[in-house]
């Protein structure tokens, strides 16, 4: 009777394992199921960045790309507008080109990949649209609100009449993507860039804002059909749900910007310092929106001062910063061009905001200032109290090479 029993457990132990090692097949095989029917869900579960890469076509060609970086835990996101003529050596052709001239509207992934190196990111997921689609979008989306510093006139390619209000408006699909896309003989592309930036920031709050129309089935069937992506239909839902909670009133837009060159008798914007400035700006993005430091919401303005006897370093440092999403309000010399080691002076009151400024260069030489807060006099304005000052001033010594304080 004993022995009997002993095998009796020994069967039902045998069972027990079996059933647990069934239970675990199973949950691996569901997991897996679920995040190739939601792959959006891998990003949540493993607390990650959302990375999406919006094209927008104009005769099978990028128009613009534009790429989100989104954290749903902070619900705080930054957009990148990487130019087409954006010059970089391409490997499958052994030249340096445009990253444009690989892209082939069939086969995205080449396209999204030099993209992603050159923020030094992995592209999550794609989204491209034809203008012509991009209209269609819009009307989807019941218009599109776009604001419109002065009066624009001109005539399109059919030399019909097209005419921009001044003020805030909402356009229609044509209106809004001849908005993004007509071009001004006395504009130039940093303008152009601009007014296309506001435009996809006008169109992602108005598609988070029209999320539940867009989920209604005979709509989604019809934006569907707009658009070309590696996501399934569950998965853009999943996608747009998350959008929708996105802090549109945060965003930080950088522009990847460069140095006109001629290479091989065509005209490249070539990255600053060989890529690795716009791959420092994303870093510091990323930490930005997953981190969020006191006093992150605010818009910094910066003065630049040259202590050195460098013709132009100002300028070129100036432009540095604004790479970096800084508001560069002056640009000049210092009292004096001796100045042995390079200065920040800090009057933001953000002591961790003003040592990120200061990181960018790699300096730690900064000066905290208190800010003057006495702006009330018996309730009244002491306007001789105040001077408009930058939060930061950087001013520039010896040790600075172009980029980076060295011998700190």
């Amino acid at each position: 009777m004993e022995r009997k029993t002993t095998f009796v457990g020994r069967d039902a132990s045998g069972v027990l394992l079996l059933a647990i090692v069934v239970l675990l097949i199973g949950g691996v095989v569901f997991a897996v199921y679920s995040l190739r029917v939601d792959p959006i869900e891998g990003f949540f579960a493993e607390d990650r960045v959302i990375s999406v890469m919006y094209v927008i076509e104009e005769d099978g060609l990028p128009l613009s790309t534009f790429v989100v970086l989104y954290y749903p835990a902070t619900r705080r996101a930054a957009v990148f507008d990487v130019p087409g003529d954006l010059g970089m050596l391409i490997r499958r052709i052994n030249r340096v080109d445009r990253i444009d001239s690989v892209y082939d509207p069939k086969q995205i992934s080449v396209f999204e990949g030099l993209v992603g190196s050159i923020l030094g990111i992995d592209i999550s997921f794609s989204i491209v649209m034809s203008t012509e689609n991009l209209g269609r979008a819009v009307d989807l989306l019941d218009g599109l609100d776009l604001f419109v510093p002065s009066r624009v006139q001109f005539h399109d390619g059919d030399g019909r009449l097209v005419l921009f209000p001044s003020g805030i408006h909402r356009f229609g699909g044509d209106k809004a993507v001849s908005f993004m896309t007509h071009r001004l003989p006395d504009e130039d592309q940093e303008m152009v860039s601009h007014r296309r930036q506001r435009f996809f920031l006008a169109f992602l709050q108005r598609q988070a804002e029209m999320n539940d129309k867009l989920k209604i089935p005979e709509v989604a069937r019809m934006f569907r059909s707009l658009i070309r992506t590696d996501l399934n239909e569950r998965a853009r839902v999943r996608l747009f749900d998350e959008f929708a909670n996105m802090d549109m009133s945060r965003i930080a837009v950088h522009s990847v910007g460069g140095v006109q060159r001629e290479v091989s008798g065509r005209t490249l914007l070539i990255p600053l310092h060989d890529g690795h400035l716009i791959r420092d700006v994303v870093r510091r993005t990323l930490a930005s929106i997953t981190r969020p430091a006191e006093g992150a919401d605010r818009h910094f303005t910066v003065e630049v001062l040259n202590g050195t006897t460098v013709s132009g370093l100002a300028g070129r440092t100036a432009d540095l910063l604004r790479e970096f999403g800084y508001d560069v309000i002056s640009v000049g010399n210092a009292e004096h061009s001796g100045f042995e080691r390079t200065i920040v002076i800090d009057r933001s009151g953000y002591e961790v905001m003003a040592r990120n400024f200061a990181n960018i260069i790699r300096s730690s030489n900064i000066v905290f200032e208190n800010p003057s807060r006495d702006f009330l006099v018996s309730g009244e304005i002491a306007l001789q109290h105040t001077e408009l000052r930058s939060d930061f001033t950087l001013i520039i010594g010896r040790d600075f090479n172009g980029r980076y304080v060295v011998g700190n």
